[in-house]
This record gives C-alpha cells, sequence and structure tokens, in this order.
C-alpha cells in the first residue's frame, strides 16, 4: 500500500461536488472510474493511444456537463460509460481513425497491456458478462456488437446479413431486459 488514506465518497455527495467544480473530488471520480472507463473505450478503439485520448476527453467531458447528470436517470457509472462510448464511437467514425479490427467479441477480447482485474471491471457490483449471459444468445450479440464493439445498427444489417428491423427488435428486447435486471425502470 502507499500509505495514504483512501476516503469513500458517496456517490451523491461526490455528483455535487463536481457539479460545483471541486477539483479534489473530480481526482476522486478519476481515480475510481478511469481505468473501467478505459476498458469501455479500448474495447471499441482496439488502440491504447486512441483510448488514452478518448479518455482524457471522456473526463473533460464530465467535467464541462456534470450539471446535466441527474440520478434519477440513472446510475453516475452508467452516465460516464455512455458519454465515453458515444466518444469512443464518434472516434472510430472520424477520417483519421481506420474502422479495421471489429471482429473481436467481448467473451474473446483480451487487454494487450493494459489487463484489468475483473474486480475492477465490475464497478458498482455490475458484471458486463453476468449480464449478457442473462439475455437470449441473438440479443446478447447485437448489444455486444453496438456497445462493446462500436456497431451502428446499420453496420451489422450489413456486415451480420441482419435484417435492420430485426435488429432493433433484439437490442429493444434486450436493453428492455437489462433495464429489468438492473432495477432502471422504477
Amino acid at each position: 500500500m502507499s500509505g495514504r488514506t483512501v476516503y469513500i465518497i458517496p456517490e451523491e455527495e461526490l455528483v455535487r461536488r463536481i457539479q460545483v467544480k471541486d477539483k479534489l473530488a473530480f481526482e476522486y471520480l478519476y481515480d475510481r472510474y478511469s481505468k473501467a472507463i478505459y476498458g469501455v473505450i479500448f474495447r471499441i478503439v482496439k488502440s491504447e493511444e486512441v483510448a488514452s485520448e478518448v479518455l482524457n476527453d471522456a473526463f473533460l467531458r464530465y467535467w464541462e456537463r456534470s450539471e446535466k447528470y441527474d440520478f434519477a436517470k440513472g446510475k453516475l457509472y452508467t452516465w460516464m460509460v455512455n458519454i465515453a462510448r458515444n466518444l469512443a464511437i464518434d472516434k472510430t467514425r472520424s477520417k483519421e481513425f481506420s474502422q479495421s479490427g471489429k471482429t473481436d467479441s467481448v467473451e474473446s477480447f483480451v487487454y494487450a497491456e493494459v489487463a484489468l482485474p475483473m474486480e475492477e471491471m465490475k464497478v458498482d457490483g455490475i458484471g458486463v458478462k453476468e449480464l449478457l449471459s442473462k439475455l437470449k444468445p441473438d440479443q446478447a450479440e447485437i448489444v455486444d456488437l453496438m456497445y462493446f464493439q462500436g456497431y451502428t445498427q446499420s453496420e451489422i444489417e450489413e456486415k451480420f446479413n441482419i435484417p435492420l428491423g430485426t435488429v432493433k427488435t433484439r437490442l429493444r428486447a434486450g436493453m428492455t431486459l437489462l433495464r429489468k435486471l438492473l432495477n432502471v425502470d422504477k
């Protein structure tokens, strides 16, 4: 251990402090979530350099838009992941980024030199692999392709020869079940 005392800040207090631009609270946020967020980004961009760049952009966005976070709409981590995921997908669609290498699945994905212990990937006790295993295989595949590999619905339709309506139906059904499992629809 490094000898420094680690304090746990309750989520509501953390958000309140970040919303008033408390730099120490923001450092705490970064220390607590950056590795897990990096993992989500890396799964989409598959490049350490690009993932680091997107991670920095994501944390800048959290800082700038913290007042838009609403507890009623979901957990802080979910809000953060959605922002990071969208930034990563935007990056993969930019002119400077090659879209090759979108073939790894969640189950077969292995981090190169950035291996994270499974406990760090289960922020707030939510294990993504466990949740996906509770979906029907065709639903889990669509969720995996969209949220972890960065595909759009149209790209899934083209690349995997699945009708767009089927992609949308599987995604909707999978997301409905995930919401129930996460108890988001209160």
